[in-house]
């Protein structure tokens, strides 16, 4: 049976493809070739198979070249989309900010008239920054783009005002949080100061209000009353800080022996040493640490010299072993101010600056007020 079916194949294969011959003539000799049945099956079926690859890849050829074609224009109808909707989205803010400032008069005068009534409120915030290091820098507005057509150079104003409320607001809240470290540094709860500042009159109003009051809207009145909330809490830390021994008893002088237990120069006995000493040349100037009143001045045992300044609220420094006095009892003095040289007076080793912070009556370890001075002269 498998040999009749190959008999078979092969009559059908010499019907298509009979026996043919191939004559080649090439420097005067010919030569004959003989292309039987199956040579020309087997070439026919390696053209078929080259002229079946040429057509699938040409027609792969021409589908991608079709795909990445309409790739292409749906990309470009989709940047043409987006380019109308900016265009749209733009030409419909120009044509809401001109309903806006023609609402009621026709012109662009009320519009102007808002934006002067939040400028009015925003001035009342930061004219209460004034004096507070980095406030001038941090809070300075940016200018406007004076190409701009007029409705948008008002837009622009307004939101350069939103622009600054925030970093009021950013800085008040940075500059307390500042200030409470500091407080905490000398060992002082800052709660307890918070609230001794002036504050502001926007401070903690009600935004319906504050917003009739100032003739703003009422999230610019919110904006508001949170920045004059912040900037209150940080005017009371600041008022209590001016007021607290932060500043420097001298300049370019070293500092020796510490607050706490310490051996005695003179017995070398262990004991309670109440101040920071500072040692310098003779008559190196000694400087207030905070404003406050000259409540003695005169000798005081194992001290020498003495100047005491009490600043209020508790707070006392003395400053011993002096030379000389710049002050007198009940004379008022500011920070920084000179009130006497350093010597060698009283029981002490050498010429240097005995000084000595108080609250309440209890000394304290004038280290860290120094440190916590320091941080707050920070920017």
């Amino acid at each position: 049976m498998r040999k009749t079916s190959l008999a078979s194949l092969s009559d059908w294969i010499g019907d298509i493809f009979p026996e043919r011959y191939l004559y080649i003539r090439s420097g005067g000799e010919t030569r004959g070739y003989v292309l039987s049945p199956a040579k020309q099956f087997i070439f026919a079926i390696f053209a078929s198979a080259a002229i079946t690859w040429l057509v699938v890849s040409t027609g792969f050829t021409l589908f991608f070249a079709a795909a990445q074609g309409s790739a292409a224009e749906a990309q470009m109808k989709m940047m043409k989309a987006q380019s109308e909707r900016w265009i749209a989205d733009r030409q419909a803010r120009l044509d809401l900010a001109t309903q806006q400032a023609n609402a009621n008069s026709g012109s662009l005068e009320d519009l102007a008239q808002t934006v002067e009534k939040r400028h009015a409120a925003l001035a009342t915030i930061l004219k209460d920054f004034k004096g507070i290091p980095g406030a001038a820098a941090a809070l300075s507005p940016a200018p406007v783009d004076d190409s701009l057509p007029p409705v948008e150079r008002i837009y622009s104003v307004r939101a350069e005002q939103e622009r600054m409320v925030t970093r009021a607001e950013v800085f008040a809240k940075s500059r307390a949080e500042k200030l409470r470290l500091a407080f905490r540094l000398a060992g002082l709860n800052p709660q307890a100061f918070a609230g001794s500042g002036d504050g502001t009159p926007l401070a903690h109003k009600d935004v319906k209000t504050l917003a009739t009051m100032l003739g703003v809207d009422e999230d610019f009145a919110e904006r508001i009353s949170n920045a004059a909330t912040d900037l209150s809490d940080m005017r009371g830390l600041e008022n209590s800080s001016e007021h607290i021994p932060f500043g420097r008893p001298t300049v370019g002088t070293r500092e020796t022996s510490g607050f706490g237990v310490r051996f005695d120069p003179f017995n070398h006995a262990p004991r309670f040493h109440e101040g920071q000493d500072f040692a310098g040349a003779y008559l190196t100037p000694i400087y207030a640490t905070a404003p406050g009143v000259v409540s003695y001045v005169g000798v005081r045992t194992g001290y020498g010299n003495v100047v005491e300044i009490d600043h209020g609220n508790g707070f006392k420094t003395r400053y011993a072993h002096l030379a000389s006095y710049s002050v007198h009892a009940g004379q008022r003095v500011a920070l920084d101010q000179r009130i006497a040289s350093m010597g060698n007076t009283g029981r002490s080793t050498g010429t240097h600056l005995h000084y000595e912070v108080w609250i309440a009556g209890r000394p304290q370890n004038p280290a860290r007020f120094l440190k916590a001075g320091d941080y707050v002269q920070q920017n």
